[in-house]
């Protein structure tokens, strides 16, 4: 276990260093959510609360989902990805690494941009339920993206990011950041609950003072959905492994 943690990260290291700058991870991971925040907040009376939640989401949402979804149609375009896969690891080693790449952008950004924001709107939620919420968000966006990648099994990054942007944006509109949970017709309610992104604006809002779902259930929910994105993921990516290579 040791030494396949210490194999991914050594992967993660070099998707780290080859990936982090590319043109769309930077325009989808930091350029987009910064604009969808102003489109957000320009023009509506909303308190410090309401905008500290949809900033954390969106950035976590958009930052940790970034990276993931073009890792490997970029490596296998460039054959580099038969040679991760002929080499000494296995493919959940792979990705695994893949994974640790995604959770590291999404952290690093989100909680940089984050703390400042709470000292300037002057909000102070509970700091550990915070915490908690946002890395087990942000591993589940970054299991997601685990996800995205396995299907279409191509290595044109664009065919990925176009099917990883609608389901981003699915789920980033029934998620109750634009409009609470609370105030969605009883339909909403039901069809927002198989957004994760729902139970991670709604344990914010507890940190808050707020929420509507009990907190142990927007927590075990993330917790479960990054668990069955990532195993998904996984075995769709062996299913399809031949398929990369033709």
């Amino acid at each position: 276990m040791i030494e396949t943690l210490k194999r991914s990260f050594a992967i993660a290291k070099k998707d780290m260093r080859i990936f982090y700058l590319k043109g769309p991870v930077v325009i989808m991971g930091l350029l987009f959510p910064f604009f969808l925040f102003l489109a957000f907040m320009i023009g509506r009376n909303l308190s410090g609360d309401h905008l500290l939640v949809g900033l954390t989401a969106m950035t976590a949402f958009f930052t940790s989902t970034a990276v993931g979804p073009t890792i490997i149609p970029w490596e296998c375009r460039g054959r580099t990805f038969e040679r991760l896969i002929t080499a000494p690891v296995s493919l959940t080693t792979v990705l695994l690494g893949d994974f640790q790449a995604s959770l590291y952008f999404g952290l690093a950004i989100t909680f940089a941009i984050a703390v400042p924001a709470m000292l300037y709107l002057s909000v102070r939620p509970a700091i550990w339920l915070f915490i908690l919420s946002t890395l087990l968000a942000i591993g589940c966006f970054s299991a997601m993206t685990v996800l995205m990648s396995s299907y279409p099994p191509t290595d044109v990054p664009a065919d990925v990011m176009m099917l990883s942007s609608l389901v981003k944006f699915s789920l980033l509109f029934i998620s109750g950041i634009f409009v609470p949970i609370e105030n969605l017709p009883a339909y909403g309610r039901w069809i927002s609950l198989v957004s994760p992104l729902t139970y991670y604006v709604d344990a914010l809002r507890h940190s808050l003072g707020s929420g509507y779902l009990p907190v142990w259930l927007d927590l075990l929910m993330l917790a479960l959905f990054g668990l069955a994105f990532f195993l998904t993921g996984t075995a769709i990516h062996r299913k399809v492994l031949e398929r990369r290579f033709t």
